[in-house]
């Protein structure tokens, strides 16, 4: 494998609309997307649509949303490597007004250990914090194999702490610094204190706040793209961490800075569009939307 990704699967319903029904109210969106969810999940399958070769070790149902996971993953040929649970999760996605609702129902009740697996052709880990054991055990040893470590910090979770001693690049959300009770700068030394050579936070429309290797602090401002163009932001997070794996493994000499700037644009891509599948760039569309838009 070149990157093993570990996370929680869900699928998720995406629907636009004006507003929603209350009481015994009826309404009719204006669109919806079926696709497949979950942080890390959704990056291995932008890393894969990018043209790498991922594979993924997730929660797996047997169930017929299930089925139609696995369908999914093999049209981008991201082998699976199943923890078994009794329900496959769901999301309802609400995008508005350059924001979104998500209303989720989780099984993460795992039935059984999480798989051992070969790590000796894989270059790069991405977590994000789901399966705290698995992903634990695998951040220890890709630490001792030296392979590159990537954590998602979305939130605050159980194992978030003792996890990014382990971790190289952590691109964290705003989210995070608001339950830690930290601004951006804030966070940027707190992630220098557990070691990691390379963090950042996200900030939206504003970019991403991060510091480099030798600890330079540096904006990477994100791309105007016209309000009318911004269809559903959800999702945008995973696209750009799938997006810099995928140019670590093309590149692994380019500087981060380079894979950042091409995660950009990658999640530029994915707002324009609405649902994850949808939202998953090619090579060439990422090469178009940085051509076509300035950042400021």
């Amino acid at each position: 494998m070149q990157a093993l990704f570990i996370g929680h699967t869900y699928i998720d319903v995406t629907m636009l609309a004006d507003a929603l029904p209350e009481s015994d109210d009826k309404a009719v969106a204006d669109n919806f997307a079926v696709s497949f969810g979950g942080n890390a999940v959704t990056a291995c399958f932008a890393c894969a649509k990018l043209g790498q070769r991922p594979e993924l070790l997730t929660s797996l149902a047997d169930d017929w949303l299930g089925h139609m996971f696995l369908a999914m993953a093999a049209k981008y040929e991201i082998p699976v490597h199943a923890r078994n649970v009794h329900r496959t999760s769901l999301s309802f996605v609400r995008p508005h007004a350059g924001r979104r609702a998500i209303l989720r129902a989780r099984d993460d009740d795992y039935r059984d250990p999480f798989p051992m697996l070969d790590l000796t052709q894989c270059r790069v880990l991405h977590l994000d914090g789901h399966q705290p054991d698995a992903a634990i055990h695998y951040a220890k040893a890709c630490r001792e194999l030296g392979i590159v470590t990537s954590l998602d910090g979305g939130g605050l979770r159980s194992n978030t702490h003792e996890l990014l001693l382990l971790i190289d690049v952590a691109i964290v959300a705003d989210r995070l610094c608001e339950q830690m009770k930290l601004d951006a700068n804030g966070m940027l030394d707190y992630l220098k204190s557990r070691g990691c050579a390379v963090g950042g936070v996200t900030q939206g429309e504003q970019g991403m706040l991060w510091y480099d290797r030798g600890g330079t602090v540096r904006r990477l401002p994100a791309l105007r793209v016209p309000a009318t163009l911004v269809t559903d932001t959800s999702g945008a997070g995973d696209v750009f961490h799938g997006a810099y794996v995928a140019s670590y493994l093309a590149r692994p000499e380019a500087s981060w800075e380079d894979h950042f700037d091409f995660a950009r644009a990658a999640a530029t891509f994915k707002i324009q569009h609405l649902g994850n599948e949808a939202g998953l760039p090619t090579v060439s569309d990422v090469a178009r939307i940085r051509a076509e838009y300035s950042a400021g």
